[in-house]
């Protein structure tokens, strides 16, 4: 059996702050915080992304 290996690429903005996750070939963008002010946890199982939190908090 001969398998081809495609090369799969895509083109993000470096001028934009956002943190990307790659799963199985998939690009998904991590949502940010509203207000500016939080952290992104990304959860892992088996060496892959699961899900991620997003929390935040507002400054008074």
């Amino acid at each position: 059996m001969n398998l081809a290996l495609e090369k799969m690429t895509v083109e993000i903005n470096l001028m934009e702050n956002a943190t990307y996750i790659v799963k199985d070939g998939h690009l998904t963008v991590v949502d940010t915080p509203p207000n500016g002010f939080g952290k992104q946890v990304i959860s892992w199982q088996n060496g892959k992304p699961t899900h991620f939190d997003v929390n935040y908090t507002n400054k008074l």
